[in-house]
């Protein structure tokens, strides 16, 4: 199972989806659209201590996390 981890105010939220499955790997990439597309920064731990961004859809990462965009001033 891979996971689509969502990051927010309240904590986070996770998104179970079966890699294996067209149907499940099209509603993960919808919801990768919709994150990105409200924009959140897209990140796949590549190793130990090693977090790449991505800004496409990545069917093959067993995890994908999700920051909020940062607000400041």
């Amino acid at each position: 199972m891979a996971t689509l981890i969502v990051m927010d105010h309240s904590g986070d939220s996770r998104h179970f989806f079966d890699n294996s499955s067209a149907d499940a790997l099209a509603e993960a990439e919808r919801l990768f659209s919709e994150f990105t597309g409200k924009g959140y920064t897209a990140t796949v731990r590549k190793g130990p201590g090693e977090v790449v961004k991505i800004t496409s859809f990545d069917p093959a990462a067993e995890e994908t996390l999700f920051f909020p965009r940062l607000v400041g001033g």
